[in-house]
């Protein structure tokens, strides 16, 4: 808003309110996008343990006929944790 030099900026009646309104919209609207991601964040975080889960439980239910061959099964699962990692960091 421009105004005459020295008399200060010239405003619209109601303006303010107008301001006061859009401003507390946008911030309704922020708290409804954060709500989402945090949603989808924790649903992907569920699925990825219940993923890695499924894999150490299919350990527990073998029945090894050694520390040799359950340390192998071990080193498998985190082989492929770490070939996951690696992939999310490269994206």
């Amino acid at each position: 808003m421009r105004g005459l030099p020295g008399r200060g900026a010239l405003r619209c009646p109601g303006e303010e309110e107008v301001s006061k309104v859009a401003e507390d919209r946008n911030h309704e609207i922020l708290k409804e996008i954060q709500a989402k991601m945090n949603r989808k964040l924790k649903e992907s975080e569920i699925a990825v343990l219940e993923h890695w889960k499924g894999h150490l439980d299919r350990i527990l239910s073998m029945k090894p006929e050694g520390v040799a061959a359950l340390q192998l099964q071990v080193r498998k699962v985190s082989e492929m944790m770490n070939n996951r990692i690696g992939i999310l960091k490269r994206d």
